[in-house]
């Protein structure tokens, strides 16, 4: 797998810069995009590939877009506020609003995009149920994936939580685990990568289908298709109201985005209209 380091690079005009930071430009009608270029950033994997097709529709409408793919789950979210980038489609709402809550950044959702069900990878095992007494089992470590995925392993019956803590959930509100399993808390984008060191781990799908496995057929266990974290396009306070924003929408959730969707993961990537 490629080492995990921001990709791509990060440039936009002064022109770009004064219509995305001065109150002046603010102000004015052309709001967050010049008719130049939108930059969207989105992580590498399946945004990446949805957003490629969504700028093929949106020449047709004569919208220029450009991606700016990472690797990671923070500099998207900081590049967005820093005005580097103009929105950002790669996260969900749980993980979003922690994160700018935590940073004190001045961001907002703007529309739903797709679900990546989160699931359980294992390289020995087929059934979580193979799962042996004392199994090294790996989740996320960012307090928002770290909870989704215990509350996976709950449905998966491994372990029973403290009712109370909910999406909020951590190592220590594990109330019950029913095999001793040694939890190991891990960076998001490492775990497919170290999963030979261990005998299952919970997932992002992008990071799973990067490290080569397709979540509805590899997946050992995997989150119902009526998960609640669906991911969604984020964009500065500022620029909320902006009209690009309603094309952009209409694009992505049109009925060629959600054929494509449906045609190249194969139901391991959901669409949420």
């Amino acid at each position: 797998m490629k080492k995990w380091l921001l990709t791509g690079t990060v440039l936009l005009s002064l022109t770009g810069l004064a219509a995305c930071g001065s109150d002046e430009a603010n102000n004015s009608t052309e709001g967050l995009y010049d008719d130049e270029e939108l930059v969207i950033g989105v992580t590498a994997g399946p945004h990446e590939q949805i957003l490629e097709k969504v700028i093929e529709l949106a020449k047709e409408e004569n919208i220029n877009i450009k991606s700016q793919v990472f690797t990671d789950y923070v500099m998207p979210n900081v590049a967005l506020a820093e005005k580097e980038i103009d929105l950002n489609i790669f996260q969900t709402e749980p993980y979003f609003n922690a994160f700018k809550e935590d940073r004190n950044l001045d961001l907002v959702k703007s529309f739903d995009t797709v679900s990546f069900p989160m699931g359980i990878y294992a390289l020995n095992v087929k059934d979580v149920a193979e799962l042996k007494d004392g199994a090294k089992i790996g989740l996320p470590s960012d307090p928002t994936n770290s909870g989704r995925a215990l509350l996976l392993f709950e449905k998966a019956g491994l372990i029973e939580l403290d009712p109370e803590t909910g999406i909020n959930s951590t190592v220590r509100d594990i109330e019950k685990n029913n095999g001793n399993y040694e939890f190991i808390e891990l960076d998001s984008a490492q775990i497919a990568r170290q999963l030979e060191e261990l005998d299952a781990a919970a997932i992002n799908t992008n990071f799973a289908i990067e490290a080569g496995f397709v979540p509805s057929k590899d997946a050992i266990f995997i989150e119902p298709k009526d998960s609640p974290y669906v991911n969604h396009a984020a964009v500065r306070t500022e620029n909320k109201d902006d009209e690009i924003l309603e094309k952009l929408a209409d694009i992505y959730r049109s009925e060629e985005i959600e054929k494509f969707v449906e045609e190249e993961f194969d139901g391991s990537v959901i669409v949420s209209w």
